[in-house]
């Protein structure tokens, strides 16, 4: 009895991991892929890792990870200095310093509990007694959000910390010295963001939370004795690129990638999880499936024993791409070989959920070069998935930052389901019989590729990368996702879309669309889904220091 459970048992656990139909019969090569994917994966996206958002710990030990399969297929170190890293530093935005203080009657506030300025707000000190009805020259200014606050939930679409840098504008302009906005309603308090940073205001701009405003500010007509000082600093913190190369000898070298970072507990806003605080974002289908094809094609590859015209190969786990493909973009930008050499890059993020129904695996990049027809089509049809081209070769991923700098790529992924950037996305729900055939299948594609030497770059027509926000126009540009000032900086333009046309160009920074601000990435969104196709829109925007305006038809 007790054997025939646990042969039971073991069946159970075979078919949860390997889900395969009876009568397939795996060979023994296609087990351990199999078996390692899953352990891969499972590693990655454990709790302990903390959803390896990028300059973190779990980041660390992802890396760490990564780096002791590199080295057991003696791979070589292909980052900087000839280390396995390359590391970067990735914008935070704006922090407030320690130094900051706040003291309203000689009670000093405690920085984040009972106050904070705002990340757009001027370093700067000053002392004053104010009454608090009295807006005058020459005085800090108070504002009540009460009412502001009770509007806003009720429009979730309002700026609100647009509006409160609109209010310090103004505030200055009549003179006021600082502006110090509080909240005696019973909405949620506001609290520090500093990822979103508007360009700094002239005066220093502060919060004090409702319970301290209870204490201190609660009438209005009294005298008070105000000594204030903001200091604001940039916040950075460090990711790092895991980069190994495999030397056979030869001109020219395929890139293959994936990203190993995911959205941590959500802090950066990203989570699409509705009131998920604290909650990890294991992220196993983004992109620890990726990361899991990325470790397999290395141990493939280096075992192939087809050299003939073989490629060298560099294979990179990229960080910071869910912070705007800051890893791919840090390295295109400061490569540790000649790009030059580069023949393609593929690039693989969420590949771990083939539908079982419709069996769709999305290969972009399809258009950027001629040989991908060659390369893809002698590929015989495989009856576990059919392929769905994409010929554009921008999308949000980091085969972009390749296609910019003029290389062929490939993007593989399994399509967006309920999982995605959200804690539910967790390793029981990856498809590994799924993953195998992809991964088998990639391999087939640079086998081929090796046979061709350098292949030919096609510039192709890009389309606009898909956000939360619904519109159905595009102005032509790839963001710049790493820029954290104030406007959309832009990356590059697409041939004949509306921002070429209006003579924008790459590292122009679109400040405003019609009436509509665009201080933010999100509100370029928004402005966006303000427009329909044929309609006009007055682009505001700046190169270097000179301020333009162009018009442009959707």
């Amino acid at each position: 009895m007790n054997t025939l459970y646990s042969s039971f048992r073991l069946l159970l656990v075979l078919m949860i991991i390997c889900p395969v139909s009876f009568g397939q019969k795996l060979k023994r090569t296609d087990k351990l892929i199999i078996s390692n994917l899953s352990a891969h994966v499972n590693y990655l996206a454990d709790d302990k890792l903390e959803g390896r958002r990028a300059g973190t710990e779990g980041e660390r030990l992802a890396g760490e990870y990564i780096v002791k399969k590199f080295h057991e297929l003696g791979l070589k170190p292909g980052g900087s200095d000839q280390s396995w890293r390359q590391p970067f530093e990735i914008n935070d935005g704006k922090q407030a310093l320690p130094t900051s203080h706040l003291i309203i009657n000689k009670n000093d506030l405690r920085l984040f509990s009972d106050y904070f300025p705002f990340p757009f707000s001027a370093s700067k000190s000053l002392e004053a007694s104010v009454v608090m009805d009295l807006s005058e020259a020459g005085e800090p200014w108070f504002i009540n959000l009460k009412e502001i606050l009770e509007n806003v939930q009720n429009n979730p679409h309002d700026d609100l910390i647009g509006m409160i840098r609109n209010m310090a504008v103004r505030a200055h302009g009549k003179g006021a010295t600082a502006l110090i906005v509080y909240n005696d309603s019973n909405e949620k308090d506001l609290v520090f963001n500093g990822a979103r940073a508007p360009a700094t205001v002239d005066i220093p701009v502060l919060y004090v939370t409702a319970a301290a405003a209870k204490k201190h500010l609660s009438d209005r007509s009294d005298n008070l004795d105000i000594t204030l000082k903001v200091e604001m600093g940039d916040k950075k913190r460090t990711g790092n690129n895991i980069i190994a190369f495999q030397d056979n000898k030869a001109p020219y070298t395929i890139v293959v990638g994936a990203h190993y970072d995911h959205i941590g507990f959500g802090e950066d806003g990203n989570s699409l999880q509705a009131k998920s605080p604290d909650m990890t974002h294991n992220g196993a289908d983004d992109n620890a499936s990726g990361v899991a094809g990325l470790i397999e094609l290395a141990r493939l590859l280096r075992q192939s024993k087809k050299k003939n015209g073989a490629s060298n190969y560099l294979f990179i786990a990229f960080s910071g791409e869910e912070s705007g493909l800051y890893g791919s973009k840090y390295f295109t930008e400061h490569p540790t070989i000649d790009l030059q050499k580069v023949s393609c890059m593929l690039n693989m993020d969420m590949i771990g959920r083939l539908n079982e129904q419709s069996k769709t695996l999305t290969v972009g990049g399809y258009g950027t070069s001629p040989s991908w027809a060659t390369a893809l089509n002698a590929i015989p049809a495989s009856p576990f998935f059919t392929v769905k081209y994409d010929s554009s070769g921008a999308g949000p991923s980091d085969h972009t930052s390749f296609y910019r700098k003029d290389i062929p790529v490939l993007f593989f992924f399994t399509g967006l389901h309920a999982d995605y950037h959200k804690p539910s996305d967790d390793a029981d729900k990856i498809n590994f019989n799924g993953q195998l055939h992809i991964v088998k299948y990639i391999f087939n594609i640079i086998e081929n590729v090796n046979k061709m030497g350098k292949l030919a770059f096609l510039k192709t027509i890009d389309r606009q990368s898909s956000t939360s926000a619904q519109f159905s126009v595009t102005l032509g540009i790839m963001p710049d996702y790493t820029f954290s000032g104030e406007g959309v900086r832009v990356d590059g333009v697409s041939d004949e879309r509306p921002a070429q046309k209006a003579g924008i160009r790459a590292g122009d920074i679109i400040l405003q669309l019609s009436d509509y601000s665009t201080a933010s990435l999100e509100l370029y969104m928004q402005a966006l889904s303000k427009f329909k196709k044929g309609e006009r829109a007055l682009v505001k925007y700046k190169r270097g220091n000179e301020l333009r305006q162009a018009e442009i038809r959707f």
